[in-house]
């Protein structure tokens, strides 16, 4: 369906993504999850967590930001465990 509506209304400029389960993300060329860091110059690193990182996905952009260190996860449970790893174990 997101790539027919893709097809369709291509002359918007609109992006269309898979969102949740049964949704699907429409908005504005630019105006994806890419669009905070703007607001986040400040830091050094920014760590993104996302489940729908691949190309379609509406974590797509963000999770592949030079500006991110992407990470996909697949439920609550894993980030947090991934989040353990990275920030609360001690690395030698």
């Amino acid at each position: 369906m997101v790539s027919v509506l893709r097809d369709k209304f291509a002359h918007l400029n609109l992006t269309f993504s898979i969102g949740g389960q049964i949704s699907f993300d429409v908005f504005p060329q630019g105006w994806d999850k890419t669009y905070c860091l703007r607001y986040l110059e400040e830091f050094q690193e920014i760590h993104f967590f996302g489940d729908k990182t691949y190309k379609e996905g509406n974590d797509h952009q963000i999770y592949e930001s030079e500006r991110t260190v992407g990470h996909t996860v697949t439920s609550p449970d894993d980030t947090a465990e991934q989040c353990t790893t990275l920030f609360l174990t001690k690395q030698d």
